[in-house]
């Protein structure tokens, strides 16, 4: 992992710079969390790892099972974040002529329709079973269970210094922007939520954000 310059964060709010000095306690107990939650997981969720990855290879043979992307964690740090690949191959080679049809505002890019996404990737992203993977990234240190969403490099260099303040806590799997809506919500309200998050994080609505989420797995609604 490096920190990149272009990353820090050159202001962080004094209310959020206090809860973050009393949640000392609370980021030890997370830690704990996190490793027992992605280890039971990984082992309770093998056998969908195991079919999904045949799915995958079958459907697009010439692309790899998972898909891992630069992303940017805490404090700025880039580390890559796994994923079971939803799209074709070629899909990165295909970005630039799709990015005028953007439906998310802001420095994210979102498509409904987006036709790079093959079969078994829809069903994945429906559900969010494509995110799976990323258990192993919360195992390594890389990301929490419960966290604002890692940008793209790209994304963060256009960032203010309001919304650097995502950076300020690790990345989680899911979080408060996944629960309250996801795709219908734009950029400055995904950023709220984050600062909402870290102003009152606790374990308490760490769980009830986890429990949202599964919920959401099985009855998925915005996600695509």
């Amino acid at each position: 992992m490096r920190n990149v310059e272009q990353h820090t964060i050159p202001f962080v709010q004094p209310s959020i710079q206090k809860e973050l000095d009393s949640q000392q306690s609370y980021e030890k107990l997370k830690r704990f969390f996190d490793v027992v939650g992605a280890t039971l997981g990984i082992i309770i969720l093998i056998a969908i790892f195991a079919v999904i990855a045949l799915i995958i290879k079958l459907e697009d043979p010439k692309g790899n099972i998972f898909f891992s992307q630069t992303r940017v964690g805490k404090d700025g740090r880039e580390f890559k974040m796994y994923k079971f690949r939803s799209m074709v191959h070629d899909a990165e080679a295909q970005l630039e002529h799709l990015l005028k049809y953007n439906d998310v505002s802001g420095a994210m890019f979102k498509m409904k329709n987006d036709p790079r996404i093959t079969k078994i990737g829809r069903f994945i992203r429906k559900t969010s079973i494509d995110e799976l993977p990323q258990l192993f990234n919360v195992l390594k240190g890389d990301m929490s269970l419960v966290g604002p969403r890692p940008p793209l490099s790209k994304e963060v260099l256009v960032y203010t210094p309001h919304q650097k303040q995502r950076l300020l806590v690790m990345p989680g799997c899911t979080g408060l922007w996944q629960v309250s809506g996801r795709n219908k919500l734009g950029f400055d309200d995904m950023v709220k939520l984050d600062l909402n998050y870290i102003s009152n994080r606790s374990i308490l609505m760490d769980t009830k954000i986890i429990f949202k989420t599964v919920k959401c797995m099985v009855i998925p609604e915005n996600s695509y």
